[in-house]
């Protein structure tokens, strides 16, 4: 995946503010009026990384490690580039025919990004649920500076080049002629104020990172690529903004026995020849204890007996699926002599000592209750 911020010459933590001082500077040099064909491709990457950095859901995919214009083709979307974008390039925005468009400075706080995590659940837990203790690389809030980006004992002093309005006016011309345009200070990035003197355990970033212990209440019913949204526990915001998401993604492991389809679990269990013909009851053990298995005279292989809401918790629902035992009739490979003439015996008073093929009709033998048992599973 393209390395956007190294694209624009910035940090991951650069500012909205900064992104666009970057793009525009880059914008204005590579053109092709400026540079000439030799500058049109990377004019055509820098574009392409403005259009993900410059729109914060498109940076918020793409720090979570999604290439949002790969996953749409390359395309702008519906917060792509338009007449606005080009037109603040290369004029520096807010113009009008009539004039400039005054605006008030930028504010440094930004909203912090989301951030995502795996966890890996057993079947067992993905059943019941579980409380999770995961560990975390979160930013908090700069316990120096308080979020305020200078040091102690300072504090942002006024733009002496924009008088603290965070913009310049200049004259442009254009096909309209000359225009009067707006665009942000660059000497305080439209912020409308310089901090003379950054905290220093922050890098005037207001924030720092460490590790967390967060506590995860994973619900019944999960699954491989289900997402637990844990709303203002992820990163805390530039400036003192507000934190951002915790995403948690849960990786479900299989297990030795068991296998679940949706809300209901599955498992194989092997009979006897002689249970099967009998009859029996036979005890398996589930996540839920000890159960009796109903074995009636006569099963055949492929045979299936449901024992219901022993299945997976259904989530964010009600109740739980059923679990499906599936009869597996094992013979005999090792009889005795003694076995086998009793076998012989048997089959000579059922009169099978010679039987005869014959093929099952279409809906009934093995195949098909194997295939009825497995619908819809």
């Amino acid at each position: 995946m393209k390395d956007y911020y190294a694209v624009l010459g910035v940090s991951r933590d650069a500012s909205e503010a900064e992104i666009k001082k970057a793009y525009r500077k880059l914008a204005r040099e590579l053109h092709p009026d400026v540079a000439g064909a030799e500058g049109e491709e990377r004019f055509k990457e820098v574009a392409a990384a403005y259009d993900v950095l410059g729109h914060a859901e498109k940076r918020a995919q793409y720090d979570r490690g999604v290439d949002p214009r790969a996953a749409s083709g390359g395309a702008g979307g519906p917060q792509g580039f338009g007449f606005e974008d080009i037109f603040e390039t290369f004029f520096g925005g807010g113009a009008g025919p009539f004039g400039a468009q005054q605006r008030g400075p930028a504010s440094r706080v930004q909203r912090g990004g989301d951030t995502l995590v795996h966890t890996e659940v057993t079947l067992e837990e993905a059943v019941f649920g579980v409380t999770r203790e995961i560990q975390v690389d979160l930013a908090d809030v700069c316990t120096t500076c308080h979020g305020s980006c200078c040091a102690p004992g300072t504090q942002p002093q006024g733009c002496r080049q924009c008088n603290g309005t965070g913009s310049v006016q200049r004259v442009a011309r254009s096909l309209l002629g000359q225009v009067m345009t707006t665009a942000p200070c660059p000497t305080c990035g439209g912020y409308g104020s310089t901090i003379e003197t950054p905290c220093g355990d922050c890098s005037g970033q207001g924030r720092t990172h460490s590790r967390h212990t967060v506590s995860v209440d994973i619900p019944a019913g999960v699954e491989t690529g289900t997402r637990i949204r844990m709303t203002g526990q992820g990163d805390a915001g530039i400036a003192g903004g507000q934190k951002g998401d915790l995403y948690i993604e849960i990786r479900e492991r299989q297990h030795a026995v068991f296998e679940r389809r949706h809300d209901d679990l599955h498992c194989t269990l092997e009979v006897p020849m002689t249970a099967a013909a009998l009859g029996t009851v036979l005890h398996v053990e589930t996540f839920d204890g000890e159960q009796e298995v109903d074995v009636r005279p006569g099963t055949h292989a492929g045979s299936t007996v449901k024992l219901k809401g022993l299945g997976v918790g259904r989530l964010q629902r009600a109740g739980r699926g059923d679990l499906f035992v599936h009869l597996d009739v094992v013979t005999p490979t090792d009889l005795t002599d003694e076995q086998s003439e009793l076998l012989r015996q048997l089959a000579e008073l059922r009169g099978e000592q010679a039987p005869e093929a014959r093929l099952a009709p279409l809906g009934g033998g093995v195949f098909s209750r194997l295939k009825d048992a497995f619908k819809g599973r």
